[in-house]
């Protein structure tokens, strides 16, 4: 009898290190997840501020540790952009239809 005793509490022990070992794996698991989504909303929210710092013209302080553009790069990425609309617009009037 005390055998069975034994082998009900090693079973019963075996099954709480069991579960003990399931749930903490599913802890971590759940604090993983939550850390990279925290990680990927702060990103999309320093990339908003970003943006639309760009759009506002700021250019005022350093953002993110990058530092500002200097006139004559401004300049050309201003140029770049000039031609790249240029391209679509040249690409969105050869599809229209001859009137």
């Amino acid at each position: 009898m005390a055998e069975a005793r034994d082998n009900g509490s090693q079973s019963g022990l075996l099954a709480s290190v069991i579960g003990g070992a399931v749930l903490g794996a599913a802890g971590l698991a759940w604090w993983l997840l939550s850390e990279a989504e925290r990680r990927r909303l702060a990103l999309r929210q320093r990339r908003s501020v970003r943006l639309s710092r760009l759009q506002e013209g700021s250019r005022d302080g350093e953002l993110g540790g990058q530092r500002p553009l200097m006139d004559s790069e401004l300049q050309h990425k201003v140029k770049e952009l000039n031609r790249a609309i240029e391209d679509v617009r040249r690409q969105l009037e050869g599809l229209s239809p001859e009137s």
